[in-house]
Order: C-alpha cells, then structure tokens, then sequence
C-alpha cells in the first residue's frame, strides 16, 4: 500500500549526471568506475520547502520513476545535443552527454503525461523546449554571450535583471522583474508546442517559459543558488496540490 499522499512530503526528483570516480577523488582502483553526480543545492531547496528529495538514477525505468514521484527537477548541466532540434554544434558546444539528454527526455515526459509539476532550470528550461518541439539559440552571439555566460563570478552573483510577463507563475513568485545569476551561452529560439515566455532579460534573450494549462516552469538561472527562492515552495506546493487530485480521481 502506498502511504498517503496527505500525510508524506512530496516526493520531488531530481536528475544529475554520470562521470568517472577520479573526478571525485577516488582510490585509483577505482578511478574509471562510474559514479552519479548531483549538486546538492537542488535537494537542499527542495526539503527546505517542504518536498522529499529524490535523486533519479540514470538506469531507472522512466515511467516507473514518474509514477513514484510527485514533481520533478530537471537539473543544469552540459548543452543540450543540437542534432535533437536539427542544429549543429556550435564553437562552445565541447562537452555533449547524448545519455543523459535521452534518460531525460523520456523521463520528462513520462511525468508530463502524468500531469505532474515540472521546473526545468538552465539546461533543464532548455530541455523542456526540445521535448515539446521548440528550438535553441546553440550559441548566442559573442556580445550577448559573454554577458549570460557569467562563469567567472560566483554562482550566487546577480548579472542582470530578468523582466516578467504579469499573470504568469514567474510573476507571481518575483514579481515584474528579477534579479539573476546567469551561466549559459544558449537559450530558447522557437518554441515548443503550448510554451509561451514568461520571462526575459533586457537584450531580448528568453529566461523564463511556462506550459499554457500546467504546473510547468522553466528558468535559464540557477534559483538554487539563492537562499529561499520561492520557486521550490512553488514546485512543492504545486506537487502536493496536484498529488491531491490524482489521489482523488482514482
């Protein structure tokens, strides 16, 4: 018997990524064994407002995972593969995991059939674009680059402001504009079906996108980084709500 819903923390994934043992200081024996890496800003924020944790190994049956979980995390991390929405790498694009970006796309949506709450943040924003059939900016122009591409200042660095759409979830969090960190050289093109922006920074570039209709949301920063940033208390509050009806409905 599964416990029940209104009396356990939503139980919130969170996805990672696979590397080698030596990158984490390992016995040299085990220096080429395959470890699953997660940043524990993600998990960290998700039980401060209120949720349960839940790191996704990469080996796991989507549509099992989807059905345990009550919202998931799709987390940041290397560029999306450009051949997944008829791009081409550009200069910047050395590091591809065309592993991870499969795991994750059949896992979200595997969780966007089941009508659970999704945050996609940096990478994973862009993910969510793909997976509905939108497009990415694979490398933003040098100018605009440099500027989102922030990497030599600490991740808890506000670079710029992001200017929110009124009467959207993003809006409602942080109100007509927010402040940013900012670490990526991509960015959301054209959008994927029943996407539309929420958010943008002051050049234009697109940083926030939400599904018309569902508890979706994606974000180009890294709110993680950010001390009690209301976004997991949205995802959180979102799970537990959505968890409800279901519960109900069968």
């Amino acid at each position: 018997m599964r416990p029940d819903p209104d009396r356990r923390p939503p139980v919130v994934g969170l996805t990672g990524r696979r590397t080698t043992a030596s990158r984490i200081g390992s016995p040299p024996g085990f220096a080429d064994a395959v470890v699953e890496a997660y940043y524990s800003d993600y998990a960290r924020c998700v039980a401060q407002a209120g949720g349960l944790p839940f790191h996704v190994a990469v080996d796991s049956p989507p549509e099992a995972v989807a059905d345990v979980l009550d919202a998931l995390v799709l987390s940041g991390g290397d560029d999306v593969d450009p051949t997944l929405y008829g791009a081409v790498a550009g200069p910047r694009s050395t590091v591809l995991d065309p592993v991870r970006d499969a795991v994750e796309l059949a896992l979200l949506r595997a969780v966007l059939d089941a009508g659970k709450p999704v945050l996609g943040i940096c990478r994973g924003a862009q993910l969510l674009n793909v997976a509905l059939g939108g497009t990415l900016v694979s490398d933003l122009p040098i100018g605009e680059g440099d500027s989102h591409a922030s990497h030599a200042y600490p991740r808890a660095s506000r670079r710029h402001d992001v200017h929110l759409e009124a009467g959207s979830v993003a809006h409602g969090l942080y109100g007509g504009r927010v402040a940013v960190n900012s670490f990526h050289h991509q960015a959301v093109d054209r959008l994927g079906h029943g996407l539309r922006v929420s958010g943008r920074a002051g050049d234009g570039v697109v940083e926030a996108i939400e599904l018309d209709g569902a508890p979706v949301l994606g974000v180009q920063w890294h709110p993680e980084c950010f001390a009690g940033d209301p976004v997991f208390g949205w995802l959180v509050s979102a799970a537990r709500d959505t968890t409800s009806t279901l519960a109900a409905s069968a």
